[in-house]
């Protein structure tokens, strides 16, 4: 009987939808179920719970990146829908306000920087990256000794965010684009120049290295997320990704697996 108690105290993700157009993370343990940024419209994220069996009905609490649409579209609706309580740091709350209309005071909550907050059975560390939004910050989430990241929009890896998120069990990683792809494509300099940027987005390249300073013996699963829908493609960041880990004599497929995104589909809820 402990063994199954044993089992069924896990942490499950799914990444319900990654992408320029929208993002959403979807997390649950024994005690709670939580999602990260609703960068979709509510219908689009109650169908994408419902294509893993999951009602968002039953989500207590909702925590947000920063203010970018593909990542804050959704927070609104949800929390007055759902009364779900919305955390976010005070620079992410001042500036996202006109997007999200009005949230009820006692489902706002301020998240800071660099803070450690307790959900139940979950611990959520916070930390702060190089994007150009207000004040952005990614998620290092805790459960029962295992942990899992989100980290979908920096213009590069600082050493003090590598320390923080070395060795966990799992990595949702941003490859946002291919280089090439990005410089000979049809934007306009100033956006190329943005993305390039480091408070713009890690290429395929830029995402393989950064795994490459954070994998620990822990790690057994990396989600590639963030992909821009004109700038990259599945197959090449897998490839990126993969050839890079092979490269150090990483085993794809024996030491850890590699999953995909989509902007439109939800990975299989799986234990972290």
């Amino acid at each position: 009987m402990a063994i199954d108690n044993q089992q069924e105290d896990t942490m499950k993700i799914s990444v319900l939808a990654s992408g320029s157009t929208g993002n959403v993370t979807y997390i649950e343990t024994p005690k709670r179920k939580i999602l990260v940024d609703a960068g979709l419209s509510g219908k689009k994220i109650a169908g994408l719970m419902q294509s893993i069996g999951r009602d968002l009905n039953d989500v207590d609490s909702l925590l947000v990146t920063h203010e970018h649409s593909d990542h804050c579209k959704g927070v609104g609706v949800l929390a007055r829908k759902y009364q779900l309580d919305v955390y976010a740091n005070k620079g992410t709350w001042g500036a996202m306000a006109h997007k999200i209309g009005k949230v009820p005071v006692e489902q706002k909550h301020i998240f800071e920087m660099g803070k450690t907050m307790s959900f139940g059975d979950l611990d959520i560390e916070s930390f702060g990256v190089s994007h150009d939004a207000v004040e952005p910050q990614f998620y290092q989430i805790h459960h029962n000794g295992h942990a899992f990241v989100i980290l979908t929009d920096t213009g590069y890896v600082s050493e003090g965010v590598e320390g923080v998120i070395k060795n966990a069990d799992g990595y949702l990683l941003e490859c946002n684009h291919d280089v090439e792809m990005l410089r000979m494509g049809g934007y306009p300099w100033p956006l190329k120049q943005r993305i390039l940027s480091d408070r713009g987005h890690l290429s395929n390249d830029d995402g393989a290295t950064a795994l490459m300073d954070i994998l620990g013996r822990n790690t057994k699963k990396i989600y590639l997320g963030h992909l821009s829908q004109d700038n990259n493609v599945k197959e090449l960041a897998h490839l990126t990704v993969a050839s890079t880990m092979e490269q150090h004599d990483f085993g794809v497929g024996h030491d850890f697996n590699i999953f995909d995104t989509d902007p439109n589909k939800a990975t299989k809820l799986t234990i972290i």
